[in-house]
């Protein structure tokens, strides 16, 4: 065969493998749940922990796969290419980028505003005392996350720009350790991070959400998802708002049972959790003007390619059971 030849063999032999993965993925979903979650995602953490979600999903006949991202943006870019069907919440800042990417999500449920489960730290014995006097100093944050848009906000607030400070661009773990080793002046993150820095380090609270940033967490699926299995929705917003008023009810059991899922001390998660609302709420349309505000801050700082509508993406009703506009 001539090369011709090869890269014709090669093209259909892909296009043969594409159309069975297609078939195969369609096959397993109709029996197997894929949910993608991140550490901060505790009441997905409560349910993995428990066994409710599986059992209730068993009755319907489906398994679940479960799948751990490091942060929002990665969790939703897998989402949009069909390699989960279901995410834990991610900041309020996630969805945003993803839609500017193109991405087909559907909101389903979110959580009431947590603005004190992220912050911006600073050492205990840093000169720094007021956000104002970070002019010029090197910030870590995760790019693209609710911690992000704090740090526009507060700085905002203090009469400075983004491009006031220096940004290291660094996941919580990577931020955590130059952050210690003074390799920054401060580090804006979300708990479960917030509080285990402040329990383990000498580290204080520089500024956080309160009235600047509401910090709502999403939870998201997969449009094709939404509209095939409105039963699954069904039964993970039930579930998702049964576990919010358990963690509320027993703060210090839940704290106990998410730590050795962490690896953190209990007192670390107790804090974390004092932190979070976790009061599960259906989506409306008049709960995304905070996203339009978000897309809009990120767009005028040129961080989005694009203007995104953030009202335009799909929402799903537990009322109405659909996905609609």
């Amino acid at each position: 065969m001539d090369r011709r030849q090869l890269l014709q063999g090669a093209v259909v032999l892909g296009i043969a493998l594409t159309t069975s993965a297609g078939v195969s993925s369609a096959a397993d979903q109709s029996s197997t749940v894929r949910i993608g979650y991140q550490k901060s995602s505790t009441l997905i953490a409560i349910l993995r922990s428990n066994g409710e979600l599986e059992k209730g999903l068993a009755e319907l006949g489906i398994a679940v796969k479960w799948s751990e991202f490091s942060s929002g943006l990665p969790l939703l870019e897998a989402l949009n290419v069909g390699a989960v069907d279901l995410s834990g919440d991610v900041a309020d800042t996630v969805p945003i980028f993803a839609q500017a990417a193109g991405a087909k999500l559907t909101y389903f449920a979110s959580e009431a505003p947590s603005p004190a489960a992220q912050a911006l730290l600073v050492q205990e014995s840093s000169p720094i005392h007021s956000v104002a006097e970070l002019k010029g100093k090197k910030v870590a944050v995760t790019k693209a996350s609710g911690s992000h848009y704090l740090l526009i906000a507060a700085l905002s607030k203090a009469g400075l720009k983004f491009s006031d400070i220096e940004p290291a661009y660094l996941t919580p773990a990577d931020g955590r350790a130059a952050f210690e080793k003074g390799a920054v002046d401060a580090w804006v993150t979300w708990d479960p991070y917030v509080s285990a820095t402040l329990k383990q380090t000498q580290a204080r609270v520089l500024a956080d959400g309160a009235g600047i940033a509401n910090y709502r967490r999403y939870y998201l699926a997969s449009t094709n998802f939404a509209s095939s299995r409105p039963d699954v929705l069904r039964l993970v917003f039930a579930k998702l708002q049964k576990t919010g008023e358990w963690v509320r009810k027993n703060p210090e059991v839940a704290a106990q049972l998410l730590a050795p899922t962490w690896g953190l001390d209990s007192g670390v998660v107790s804090l974390a959790n004092s932190h979070r609302s976790y009061e599960v709420r259906p989506v409306t349309l008049e709960s995304l003007a905070e996203e339009q505000k978000i897309a809009d801050v990120f767009f005028e700082q040129g961080g989005l390619p694009k203007r995104v509508d953030a009202e335009s993406a799909q929402i799903w009703s537990p009322d109405k059971q659909a996905s609609v506009r």
